[in-house]
């Protein structure tokens, strides 16, 4: 199986250059993550459940992609999934899925199309981080939220590497916005021996 998507993925880019490559990386994605054992997905999805009050209140899967972070919430249970994306072509492969209630294309740095407080959490699971989102990205989703909203999202080891994402968590928490609900270290790509960390939070 080639890595050739995969080894560009965590390279620094400007947003247009990053929804190029996943616009050519849609047909393959599947299969290249799954050919790893992408675990984030699951993983997010269970954390959400184990925080969520109501799994049938609508959530909005935020870089949803192809559709795997969306199946793997849709397979714990939660019924009323909306998804945002960069990449059209990704968007295409997560509608033949049938999984959410309706997709929509997003720009970079844009506000989110909704009004806080219409979904009960956001997952951004695998979406910041080198080669991908920015960290400014965790700013957007915190202003979708409502209070009492939760927020599910990952940092694979690249996103650690750089102390600019976890600060920006922490400064969150720091001021009391948001309170830490879940973390957890894991598998993220264990066909390449990267991991992840896992995070439900509340915004207060």
């Amino acid at each position: 199986m080639t890595k050739r998507f995969l080894d560009k993925a965590y390279g620094a880019r400007d947003a247009a250059d990053t929804r190029t490559l996943y616009d050519e990386w849609a047909s393959s994605y599947d299969s290249e993550v799954a050919g790893h054992g992408y675990a984030t997905p699951g993983r997010c999805a269970d954390a959400l459940m184990a925080h969520i009050r109501d799994p049938n209140q609508p959530i909005l899967d935020f870089g949803c992609g192809t559709g795997l972070s969306g199946l793997a919430l849709g397979l714990r249970g939660f019924t009323c999934i909306d998804g945002v994306d960069l990449s059209a072509e990704m968007l295409e492969r997560a509608r033949a899925k049938t999984l959410y209630r309706k997709l929509d294309l997003i720009g970079p740095d844009t506000p989110l199309p909704h009004t806080p407080g219409d979904y009960a959490a956001i997952a951004a699971i695998g979406v910041i981080g080198a080669g991908a989102a920015p960290i400014s990205v965790f700013d957007t989703l915190m202003a979708g939220l409502a209070p009492g909203g939760l927020l599910v999202f990952s940092f694979n080891d690249h996103a650690l590497q750089d102390p600019e994402n976890q600060g920006r968590l922490d400064a969150y928490l720091a001021c009391g916005t948001a309170r830490l609900l879940f973390q957890e270290y894991g598998e993220h790509l264990p066909g390449i021996d990267l991991k992840s960390n896992v995070y439900v939070i509340e915004k207060t």
